[in-house]
């Protein structure tokens, strides 16, 4: 691919901040045109293609919705942030990934502030987002800790172990757990079908529709972020 696309609303944005000033559809075209730049670029490149491209729509999402740098995002597998460089000012660079002097195909704590923590892979992002977590109640810098992990890397020690400290800890932190039942291999095992029964069963159906209610009790400025996310998440188009 040597015609790069025509990106007029991601022209717009340098910077995540620049998000908050998009609307709903705004976002959702954002999106479009964010995947088209990052085909562009590894075609160009090379790269990992398709754990990118399977996040950019969380990635959109998570911008729009929480303060980075200030509140930390941590990508499990750092190869799905080819998406992530773009917004976060590294766009006039993102032809260079992964070549000499050029942008790192993972996160790079000295690359950007927007990357808090430098990974590969993988099963490391929850651990790393609780002593985020841990660090701001003994006086950090403040904002929230969001570890994005994949139902393939939920399934290692190291995750589990984690998870076993941060409930212990009670630390105020987010896991998103990107279900996209994709890993080096097909996925196998026992978390892996609980996961499955998990969606398709009536408690958990309950329990989105308990959550949507509960949604309505939140002050308004948390309902509207509420609703955005959930709606980039879903890929309505209003």
């Amino acid at each position: 691919m040597t015609d790069r696309p025509k990106t007029p609303t991601l022209d717009r944005v340098n910077v995540p901040a620049d998000l908050k000033a998009l609307t709903d559809h705004e976002l959702h075209v954002l999106a479009q045109e964010l995947r088209a730049e990052t085909i562009s670029a590894v075609s160009v490149t090379g790269g990992h293609l398709g754990a990118g491209l399977g996040v950019v729509e969380l990635t959109v999402a998570l911008h729009a919705v929480f303060d980075t740098p200030r509140d930390k995002v941590i990508w499990d597998v750092g190869h799905q942030c080819y998406p992530h460089k773009i917004l976060t000012g590294r766009r006039d660079r993102i032809r260079t990934l992964r070549q000499k002097d050029g942008l790192s195909g993972f996160t790079k704590r000295s690359e950007s502030p927007y990357d808090p923590f430098g990974a590969a892979h993988s099963s490391t992002s929850i651990s790393a987002a609780l002593g985020f977590a841990a660090a701001r109640d003994l006086g950090g810098d403040g904002g929230d800790a969001i570890a994005v992990i994949g139902d393939g890397s939920m399934s290692a020690g190291m995750a589990f172990e984690a998870m076993n400290n941060a409930g212990h800890l009670k630390k105020r932190m987010f896991v998103i757990l990107n279900d996209n039942e994709m890993s080096i291999a097909p996925p196998v095992g026992a978390l892996s079908a609980y996961l499955s029964r998990l969606y398709a069963g009536a408690p958990f159906q309950e329990f989105k529709a308990a959550a949507k209610g509960a949604i309505s009790l939140l002050p308004e400025p948390l309902q509207e972020g509420a609703r955005r996310a959930k709606e980039m998440l879903k890929g309505i188009d209003r």
